[in-house]
């Protein structure tokens, strides 16, 4: 049976293949091949990729992620398409799901929103409450340097405290659009943001959203 962490998974490494390895991201400074690299060694290199929160391991990842992006493009794109290692934690429905749903599917949206030609994407009512599920739970982790109060909320009502403090900003969209503010992507999140003006300029400018 598919899951959302295969489909978004699949989608990525199609996209990739589309648009080849020299394509723009959201990610600030890296290519499609950067972006495509990075996703490997998360889920493949462990020893390295603690390095995205560990400052000790930071000089290990990069030299692994320069051994990733030297790589033919056409290999990373398999590599996706594949998986994890047959031993990985990742191969198990339970972790992929929890750990992969996000990760897939914000940076399907860096690539896709990076490129002139993107057009709107549908996403299923089971899988909006399947992104807001995972963002009530990792809303204060990604939110925890904001300068500013700020409150998540979905056009039915249903809210989740990103961070208590005042003044508060409110961010108003559907939990794909806040997913992809939360994560970073203010610029690219089609979403209402209410609360006074300098409130918002602060928290625009702080950049302290995500992980």
């Amino acid at each position: 049976m598919s899951t959302f962490a295969q489909r978004e998974r699949l989608l990525l490494a199609d996209l990739l293949e589309t648009v080849g390895p020299d394509a723009e991201t959201l990610c600030e400074g890296w290519r499609t091949r950067d972006l495509a690299a990075h996703v490997i060694v998360r889920e493949r290199r462990p020893d390295a990729a603690g390095g995205t929160l560990i400052k000790q391991l930071a000089p290990r990842l990069e030299k692994v992620m320069a051994e990733y992006t030297a790589k033919p493009y056409e290999e990373l794109i398999q590599l996706i398409r594949t998986g994890p290692p047959r031993f990985s934690p990742f191969q198990l429905k339970q972790v992929d799901e929890a750990a992969n749903v996000v990760e897939f599917y914000v940076h399907t949206e860096d690539v896709r929103r990076a490129q002139p030609d993107c057009s709107p994407r549908e996403l299923d009512p089971v899988f909006q409450d399947a992104l807001w599920s995972r963002l009530e739970r990792t809303a204060r982790l990604v939110a925890r340097g904001v300068p500013t109060g700020l409150v998540l909320r979905r056009p039915d009502g249903q809210t989740a405290v990103a961070h208590r403090g005042a003044p508060v900003v409110t961010v108003t969209g559907e939990p794909s659009e806040l997913l992809m503010f939360a994560f970073g992507r203010q610029d690219a999140a089609k979403v209402d943001v209410d609360g006074e003006a300098d409130a918002i300029t602060k928290l625009h400018e702080s950049r302290q959203l995500g992980i």
